[in-house]
């Protein structure tokens, strides 16, 4: 189903399900015999979600071969490395001296309970409603603690998320780290501008934001591979079309937005990054659309 202005969903549809999807991958990236990441929540929370084609492949009941093979090694190779890099945004933020991190759309992110932050750390989740009150029951049932203060902000983004994080005590004065992660291209290009104006007028100086950016003219790209992986995963039971999801039209880049709006950036390209955490980028035209995106941190000036 297309999106709308005012479509909602949980974690088993529409955009929500990205998350489940997301989950998924960071199980399997786990589970490898030399693993670059260690979620080890993600595999109880697909379960918990119950789409049963991400619970399949979690547990091994499908087989990674076959002509899910290239894409489901490219999904964990990226989310490995994506969830990396986010991982080690957060870890340095937190070695910088900041005690409060906000993560932007936050679906089944389980960082508030497996990072080591430092004490005294607040971790702000938002989300939809549905979304955080799914995660919030499943990291209970499962018996999971956070490792900071973890306080969810149940509230679209396309709302007055600004005054709920607020109201859960969000200090504008004290440094923040920001991420969107996975999060861009599911908003409206204007959208994607609002949002890095709110974040701007809520950090304070020396606040730290992580990000992505995919380069303008793979949009066409990103859309045809959204649809071969959709095909693949409705013959086994799954009905989620990835393009269906994202947005189309240009989009000012984040990079230099970012620098307009007062925040020093760096960027590396996505192949870059994967050599950075010793991996090989995957090769073929499947990979294109991941191999043209920046990995953005940038620090508020």
């Amino acid at each position: 189903m297309a999106r709308s202005d005012s479509d909602t969903w949980d974690l088993a549809s529409s955009v929500g399900a990205t998350a489940t999807m997301v989950a998924a991958a960071r199980a399997i990236a786990t589970a490898e015999s030399d693993p670059l990441i260690n979620d080890p929540y993600a595999a109880a929370l697909v379960r918990a979600v119950g789409l049963e084609f991400f619970t399949k492949l979690v547990d091994g009941e499908i087989p990674l071969d076959g002509e899910l093979a290239t894409g489901a090694a490219l999904m964990t190779g990226v989310m490995a490395v994506r969830t990396k890099f986010f991982d080690d945004f957060f870890v340095s933020s937190g070695d910088a001296g900041i005690r409060q991190a906000v993560i932007l759309a936050s679906g089944l992110d389980s960082r508030a309970y497996r990072l080591p932050w430092p004490d005294g750390t607040v971790v702000y989740e938002i989300d939809q409603p549905e979304v955080i009150g799914a995660k919030s029951a499943a990291m209970t049932r499962i018996g999971a603690t956070p490792t900071a203060e973890r306080r969810t902000v149940a509230v679209d983004l396309r709302e007055d998320w600004p005054a709920a994080l607020g109201a859960a005590g969000f200090d504008p004065a004290a440094p923040s780290a920001w991420s969107a992660e996975g999060l861009l291209a599911y908003l409206p290009p204007d959208a994607q501008d609002r949002l890095f104006d709110n974040v701007t007028a809520l950090s304070a100086p020396a606040s730290r934001l992580a990000t992505e950016f995919h380069l303008p003219g793979m949009a066409a790209n990103l859309r045809e591979r959204g649809q071969v992986l959709s095909a693949q995963w409705r013959a086994h039971g799954l009905d989620l079309d990835l393009a269906d999801l994202w947005y189309d039209g240009e989009r000012n880049s984040v990079v230099d937005y970012l620098t307009d709006s007062g925040w020093s950036v760096t960027a590396r390209p996505r192949p870059d990054l994967f050599a950075d955490y010793g991996r090989a980028f995957p090769t073929g035209d499947d990979a294109a659309p991941q191999r043209n995106s920046l990995a953005v941190t940038a620090i508020r000036n």
